[in-house]
C-alpha cells in the first residue's frame, strides 16, 4: 500500500485516538516543546475513562493538567526531570521522580525497566517518502516510539522539519491526528551583571576551535555574549537556544574544527523562539539524534577540545556539586549534566565548567558552603568536577587536594561569606587558611 493511502487509514480525531489508551497504561509524552498538545489535551478531557494512567515525561512546557489536584484517580506522573509545572506535584506526593542520567533513558525503555505502552509524539507532515520528522526533539521520544505498543502522532504543519536521526515512517505510526498550532516559545532570560561576569569568566576558558555544550538559562546565554571574538567554534550539546543562531550568523560558530561530525551542530532537543525554529527548519547544518547517542560520554569524548558549561545549586568545600535539589526538595533532575561532565573529562584537551552565582538571588545565602544542605543529592561528584566559576573568578579543582580545593573555592565565594568559610576551613583541616 502506498504510504499516502496508509496515512489516510490511520487518520482519526484526537478524541478517538486517546480512546485507545487504557487504564494503567504507561504513556510517554514528547519532551518539552515537542509535547503533542492537541492529543494531551484530549487525553485529559477523556480522564473519566481512565484509572491510574502513568504519564512519563521530562521537562513539561504545556498545560500539565494531569498533575493538578484531583487528577490522582486518573493519572499518576513519573517525572524523569522535575520542571516548574510539576515541582509542586512531586513535593506534595501527587507525582514521583525517577533519578536517571539523560543518556540512559532510552535504555530504561528498551530493557523494560520502564515499559512503554503508548508513545504520544509530535511530527511534521510526511515527506515524499512517507517519513515524518520529529522536529524539535529526538532525545528519548524516538526510542520510546520504537519501543511502544501503540504510537499516536500529532502531525503539526507548523513544526519545523529537522534532519539527522529523527524520523518516523508513517507505517510505524498507529494513529494520526492532524493539527496546526505554533510551537511554545521560550523567551530569552534576563541577564544581570552577575551573569555577565560569570559569562565572561567562562568565556576566558574557551579557545578558538573548541566544541561547546551549553545548558539553558541566563548563564549559558551570558557566555555566548563573550564569544564574538572567537573563531571556528562548534556545537555538540543536548540542546541549543537562540544565542547560538546569532553566533552562527556572525561566523563564530562554523563547526569546521570539530573532530566528530565536522560542519554539523549536533543536538538532541531544542527550545527557543521563532528565530530558532526558523533557523533549524530543513537546515543541513543542524542534526538531531537520540539522547543515547548525543549524551553518551563515549561519544562526547570523541570531540577534541570539548567544553561543557552547566549550572548548579550548591558546591561544598570539597567540590561536591548539588544541581537538582534543595535539601530533600527535588527541584529539577540530573538531566545531561553528568553525561557531559564525564564525556568532556575524557575528551582530548576537554574542560568541564560548573558555573553559578556566588549567592542566592537576594545575596543572603552563599552557594559555596561547608556542607551541602541536609538531604541534598550530589549530582556531580567531587571526583568528576573540574572548573567551578562564579562572578568572582575561576577555581580549578581537578587534581587538587581537599585543602587546595577549599582554598580555591573560598577565593571565588562572595566576600561577605569568605571569613566564615575560612573559619570552617581551619576547623576542618587543622591549619591556617
Amino acid at each position: 500500500m502506498d504510504w499516502r493511502e496508509l496515512y489516510n487509514t490511520k487518520l482519526v480525531s484526537a478524541k478517538e485516538a486517546v480512546s485507545k489508551i487504557k487504564s494503567r497504561d504507561k504513556v510517554v509524552i514528547g519532551h518539552a516543546i515537542s509535547e503533542p498538545s492537541t492529543i494531551v489535551d484530549a487525553m485529559v478531557e477523556n480522564k473519566e475513562n481512565y484509572e491510574n494512567v502513568e504519564i512519563i515525561h521530562m521537562l513539561p512546557m504545556g498545560k500539565t493538567e494531569y498533575v493538578e489536584p484531583g487528577m490522582e484517580k486518573y493519572f499518576t506522573h513519573n517525572a524523569l526531570f522535575v520542571g516548574a509545572k510539576t515541582r509542586d506535584a512531586v513535593s506534595s506526593g501527587r507525582a514521583d521522580y525517577t533519578p536517571c542520567y539523560f543518556h540512559e533513558i532510552p535504555k530504561l525503555f528498551k530493557k523494560g525497566y520502564i515499559p512503554v505502552d503508548v508513545a504520544l509524539i509530535q511530527v511534521t507532515s510526511p515527506d515524499e517518502h512517507g517519513y515524518c520528522s520529529l522536529g524539535v526533539s529526538s532525545d528519548y521520544i524516538k526510542p520510546a516510539a520504537e519501543c511502544a505498543k501503540l504510537v499516536i502522532a500529532e502531525v503539526n504543519e507548523q513544526l519545523p522539519r529537522t534532519l539527522g536521526n529523527c524520523f518516523v515512517h508513517v507505517s510505524d505510526i498507529d494513529y494520526i491526528v492532524e493539527a496546526s498550532h505554533p510551537l511554545i516559545e521560550l523567551k530569552p532570560p534576563k541577564i544581570t551583571d552577575i551573569e555577565r561576569a560569570i559569562g565572561e569568566n567562562c568565556a576566558s576558558l574557551i579557545e578558538d576551535g573548541a566544541t561547546l555544550q551549553l545548558g539553558i538559562g541566563a548563564i549559558p546565554d551570558a557566555v555566548l555574549l563573550f564569544l564574538k571574538d572567537k573563531k571556528d567554534l562548534g556545537i555538540h550539546s543536548e540542546m541549543i537556544s537562540d544565542g547560538v543562531v546569532e553566533l552562527v550568523e556572525a561566523g563564530v560558530i562554523t563547526n569546521k574544527k570539530k573532530s566528530l561530525h565536522p560542519g554539523k551542530i549536533i543536538v538532541t532537543f531544542l527550545m527557543g523562539t521563532k528565530r530558532l525554529y526558523n533557523f533549524i527548519d530543513n537546515n543541513p547544518m543542524v542534526e538531531l539524534h537520540p539522547v543515547d547517542y548525543v549524551n553518551n560520554p563515549c561519544v562526547i569524548m570523541k570531540n577534541n577540545n570539548m567544553i561543557s558549561i552547566n549550572s548548579c545549586v550548591q558546591v561544598d568545600l570539597t567540590g561536591q556539586v548539588a544541581s537538582e535539589s534543595v535539601g530533600i526538595t527535588q527541584i529539577s533532575g540530573v538531566g545531561g549534566q553528568v553525561d557531559f561532565v564525564r564525556g568532556t573529562n575524557m575528551s582530548k584537551n576537554g574542560k568541564s565548567i560548573m558555573a553559578l552565582p556566588s549567592t542566592t538571588s537576594k545575596g543572603t545565602i552563599s552557594k559555596i558552603v561547608p556542607f551541602l544542605d541536609e538531604g541534598a543529592a550530589v549530582t556531580t561528584s567531587r571526583n568528576d568536577v573540574d572548573y567551578i566559576v562564579t562572578e568572582y573568578g575561576i577555581a580549578k579543582l581537578k587534581g587538587k587536594t581537599l585543602r587546595d580545593r577549599a582554598r580555591e573555592l573560598i577565593n571565588i565565594a562572595h566576600p561577605s561569606f569568605r571569613l566564615s568559610l575560612m573559619e570552617e576551613f581551619e576547623k576542618r583541616f587543622k591549619t591556617k587558611f
